[in-house]
Order: structure tokens, then sequence, then C-alpha cells
């Protein structure tokens, strides 16, 4: 049976690995430009430096448990569901891709500055360091009756706690399919062979060209991503094409989804005259071969543009959860529109289902759908596991921070952060300022836009990289 004093050290784990990812936030920005991190060599030996060690908890627990995605909050949880649990809790991670490559980042490929190789983690340190069970498959069904889970290579695993973190799938949209977006006209929303695709399509772009890309309605992965896209993608056009290039965002929100005063710096001062910006359009439509793109306006008026390049961003659902899939054959899709799993944010565990726990993006609990978040989401969700095989309640109070940076051009980044807490009576997770939630709380961006942030970005970058994969 797992003691009171191993759940406080559990605690104070999670806290302080929160505040190590968090090193690229506001305590970050208050120090020196050097990239040294504070480590901290406790009763669980945990440290944010490349030499990691750790110790498995002795707990006493014994249970299975099936983590389906290899993502940030496929991992993390997979991770620390070892660390917390103990031996005796059999960790196997179910995902058909060898490695993964971070979304987060990825914008930097399309100037050069990244590679897609350079985002790539592979899976061993998980498997040799904390003795996790890899299974290289896919999910084709689930059965919450028996606890089983099918997989493409027809084995079945069974469990006694179920973690979904699928990701999410790209929708057909704008009259496009999605040979489209592979060969023509790519989203680049998963970071991979479309990222290169779109970079080798943008260096091919004429002298003062024009680029168009579309941002669907929020919820959507990675609130900043889109604008961070738009700004990297006219600062390369500017400094390789010509001054009289030309950015033309198409945003069905009605407004920046964040950071709205660094993005609106930056793209009516920093990159004024290249980014035209265009909220609140619907009804768009591209045509993958001409690249031209027709919509209505804010005002309910059609408008056409013809450009060189095309990249929609198209509206996203949970992985599984269109209508034949294995999620929305569970019935794990339960949001009003059926794209999203709907969570009780203490566990992140279904609202429909039983023993099964959804975290990432596919989960519908209130927290922005994004790499950091996923992390701390999986840590909640690993947490709240070990808890409930102890026969313990799950934490009353967690919180949890969301970060980023948001490089602005090759060399300056801004960054946004916030510190959400549960509110008992919405049952939600809310920002949270002071010590506690308050009305209308919302995240805070950096006061400037600057070359320090950018250097910083890396160093952040690879703290949460290193707590997920290492």
């Amino acid at each position: 049976m797992t003691t009171k004093a191993s759940f406080t050290s559990r605690r104070n784990l999670l806290l302080m690995a929160s505040a190590a990812i968090g090193t690229g936030m506001v305590p970050m920005l208050s120090r020196s430009d050097s990239d040294g991190h504070d480590d901290y060599d406790g009763e669980n030996k945990y440290q944010t430096n490349s030499n990691t060690t750790y110790s498995l908890a002795q707990t006493g627990l014994t249970a299975k448990v099936v983590v389906v995605g290899g993502g940030m909050a496929g991992a993390t949880v997979a991770k620390y569901l070892r660390l917390w649990g103990g031996s005796g809790v059999d960790v196997t991670l179910v995902e058909p891709n060898a490695s993964y490559t971070s979304n987060i980042m990825s914008n930097l490929v399309l100037n050069g500055t990244r590679t897609v190789a350079s985002l790539g983690y592979g899976y061993s340190d998980l498997t040799t360091k904390y003795g996790i069970n890899l299974k290289q498959a896919s999910v084709t069904s689930i059965d919450s009756t028996n606890k089983q889970v099918t997989l493409s290579d027809n084995s079945v695993l069974s469990y006694d706690r179920l973690v979904l973190a699928p990701g999410v799938e790209f929708m057909e949209a704008y009259g496009l399919i999605q040979s489209d977006y592979d060969t023509k006209t790519p989203h680049a929303w998963q970071a991979g062979p479309q990222t290169d695709l779109l970079k080798t399509q943008l260096a091919a772009m004429p002298m003062n060209g024009t680029f168009v890309m579309t941002i669907p309605k929020a919820p959507y992965r990675c609130p900043p991503g889109p604008y961070e896209r738009a700004c990297l993608v006219a600062d390369y056009l500017k400094t390789y094409k010509g001054t009289a290039s030309k950015v033309v965002v198409l945003d069905e929100n009605l407004s920046i989804q964040a950071e709205a005063v660094n993005f609106s710096y930056a793209f009516n001062t920093i990159h004024a005259g290249v980014i035209d910006y265009r909220p609140g359009v619907t009804a768009i439509s591209v045509n993958p071969d001409t690249k031209s793109v027709s919509y209505i306006d804010q005002l309910s008026a059609p408008q056409s543009l013809a450009s060189n390049l095309v990249s929609p961003i198209p509206p996203h659902r949970a992985r599984g959860s269109a209508s034949g899939g294995w999620l929305a054959n569970a019935n794990l899709n339960n949001s009003t529109d059926g794209k999203w799993c709907v969570v009780d944010v203490l566990s992140y565990e279904s609202t429909s289902k039983p023993n099964i726990h959804i975290i990432g993006d596919a989960a519908s609990c209130g927290l922005p759908k994004a790499g950091h978040v996923a992390n701390q989401e999986a840590k909640i969700c690993a947490d709240a596991i070990v808890r409930i095989l102890g026969g313990q309640q799950v934490d009353s109070s967690p919180v949890a921070n969301s970060a980023c940076f948001s490089p602005i051009t090759a060399s300056t980044a801004s960054w946004l952060t916030a510190v959400y807490q549960y509110d008992p009576s919405l049952r939600k997770m809310l920002p949270a300022t002071n010590g506690g939630i308050t009305a209308g709380s919302t995240a805070t961006e950096a006061s400037a836009i600057t070359n320090a942030n950018y250097r910083q970005m890396n160093t952040w970058f690879n703290t949460l990289m290193s707590d997920s994969y290492a």
C-alpha cells in the first residue's frame, strides 16, 4: 500500500518537475542569459540536466496500465507511472511509429534554423531506464467491458487502467482532401514530411510573391502557433524573396487567440507591409492546383485572391473520433460536437467510460492543446492513477502550468505562460494569479520581443523534451 509520505513526496516532485520545465518562463527571464539549471537531488533524485537519474518509488502496487500514443502526453504519463507507481505497475506504451517528431519548434524548419531530424525523439530511454514495454502498433478497438485493447497486429492487451493520448487527426476542409495536404497544400501541423514539403515550396516561391495561410476556429493545437508561423514566413520572405512579399492570414477566429499584444506588434510593426491579417473569415475555399482562394470576409462580403503558395491549417479532432473510428466506436468522443473526449480534470478519467483516461490534445478539459500542457496533464493523470491504485483519493487541487516561446524572427521571440488551478464549483481548470483563482485571470505574455527570449527558448525546449523522453 502506498503511504501518505510517498504521496507527499510525489506531489513535491511533480511541483519541482513543473518548475524545471518552466525554467524558460518568468523566473528564468529574471536571471542572466546563462543556460544553466538548478538541480534537485533529494529523495527522488530528480535533476534537470543531461545526466538525469531517477529511482522508482517503492509502493508495493501491482497493476497493468496500457498507454496509447507516444507523443508528449503519452511518453510523459508512461514515464511517471513507472516512477511514481513503482516496479509493480506494468506499463505498456502503444505507438505505431519508431520515434516522435516534436511539433514544438517545427516552424523553425521553414526558415532553415532547424531540421525535422533535429526534432526527433526515440523511446529507448523510456524502455531501458524505466522498464516501459514498447509495442509498435496502432489501436483498432477498445473493449471497455472486458478491459482489453486490440492492436493492428491482432494482439490483445489487457489493462487495469487505460490511458489514451492519441493526439489529433486533420479533417478534410476548404475543398481539399488528404492527398492535397500531402502533396500540394501542406498544413504541416503535424511535423514531418509536410514540414519539409512546405519548406521546399517556400524556397521555390518567386520574388515578391504571396503566401496564404488559414487558421481554424478554436480549439486547435497550439494557440499561438499559426501566428508564429505567419511571422517566421514573413521574416523569411522579406529577407530572401523581397520586401514586397505578402503573407495573407485568413483567421476563422474573430481575433488573435494567444499573445495578442506581441503578435499585433509583430504584424503591424516588425512585419508591417508584409503580413495582412484578416480575422473573422468564413466559407474558405482553396484550389490546390491554381492556389486561388475564396472566402467571406468579416463584413459578409465574398472575396477572392491569387497566391503562389497556400498552407491551410485545417480543423482537427481527436484521432479516431471520426464516424467508424476506434475512439468513436468506444463512445469516448463525448463532446457535443463529437470531436473531443470530455474528462474529469482531477484524474483525466473519461466522463463516459470508467478506468479510461484521456490526456493531451484529444482531451476536452479547458486547457490549451499544447505540448507543455500535455506534459502537465500527464503528470496529474499519473499521480491520480497511482493514488487510485493505492486506494487513496485523487488530489483535489491540481495545478498545471502552460508555457511556450514564439519565435517572431530568425533571432527574436516572445513567450506566454499561465498557471491553472482547479475550481471546484465549476469543476474546471482556470487561469490563476497571486496563488489563487481570480476572476478574469489570463495568460501572461512577454513584455517585449527580444533576442534574449530567443536564446532562452532553446533551454526551455530542451528541458521540456528531456523531462518527457529522457
